[in-house]
């Protein structure tokens, strides 16, 4: 058990938790607004998306670390799809178009044992303070009245999340794994590329779209309602009025 964090400085810093690399070991420590239970239920996810025989680290415990919430899994040598398109934009169709198979194959997979996506996305838009309620209750309508058929929605799918090691693709970061519609999780992952890059969203949507055979228009009935849930999470580098704006074509503001 690591029991404090002397082991160099960290290789990587999100919105939840700060990552370490200790040898061969990997260690993400949770901040310290986080319960107990976020880190027992991302190593449950992981373990469960890894009885599928997905390429995802392996879990060697979940601890506590100066009384922060902790996992330590292996480490996995390689760099992510991202920093390899940021190191050569000309291959950026090339890492797209496998991040595309990689996310295709995990969304192949039913769930039932996981959390519904439904559930969380209505949580969080309750939870959305910046909404009026009357905005709140028409999104989570829509909700309810989708129709799909639930699979293995990986919830922060993109570059960064992905090590290229060898040539297997390894999927990291499985928190906000669900059994949802693939189709918002899909634009889920167009809403995170748009935040950074309108280019490579669009060629991650073309590419996605192309192989699978879901129109646009299919995806982008999500659009509301996953940057709705979005604003919950308060993420610094998220510009606000952007998914407001998303939000507000098909939800106007009450005058």
């Amino acid at each position: 058990m690591v029991k404090d964090m002397n082991f160099g400085y960290p290789i990587a810093t999100g919105n939840t938790a700060t990552i370490y690399e200790n040898e061969n070991k990997v260690i993400k420590v949770y901040k310290e607004q986080f319960s107990n239970e976020v880190s027992i239920l991302e190593a449950q996810k992981q373990v469960y998306a890894y009885s599928y025989g997905l390429p995802v680290p392996k879990i060697i415990e979940v601890t506590e670390i100066e009384g922060k919430q902790a996992i330590v899994m292996e480490r996995i040598p390689g760099e992510t799809l991202g920093e390899l398109v940021k190191r050569d934009l000309d291959l950026a169709t090339h890492y797209m178009n496998l991040s595309v198979e990689v996310q295709r194959n995990v969304h192949s997979f039913p769930s039932p044992k996981l959390e519904l996506m439904t559930d969380k996305l209505k949580k969080q838009i309750q939870s959305a303070e910046i909404l009026e309620n009357v905005q709140k209750t028409a999104l989570i309508h829509q909700l309810e009245s989708m129709d799909f058929e639930p699979y293995l929605c990986h919830g922060d799918f993109h570059l960064l999340n992905l090590i290229l090691s060898d040539e297997t693709v390894y999927i990291l970061d499985w928190i906000d794994a669900t059994s949802g519609d693939i189709r918002a999780d899909v634009y889920r992952s167009y809403l995170l590329y748009a935040q950074h890059s309108e280019e490579l969203a669009e060629l991650y949507l073309h590419l996605y779209g192309e192989k699978s055979g879901t129109s646009k228009d299919e995806i982008f009935q999500w659009a509301a309602i996953i940057a709705a849930a979005r604003l919950s999470e308060n993420v610094q580098t998220d510009n606000k009025e952007r998914l407001l704006k998303i939000i507000h074509q098909q939800y106007p503001r009450q005058l």
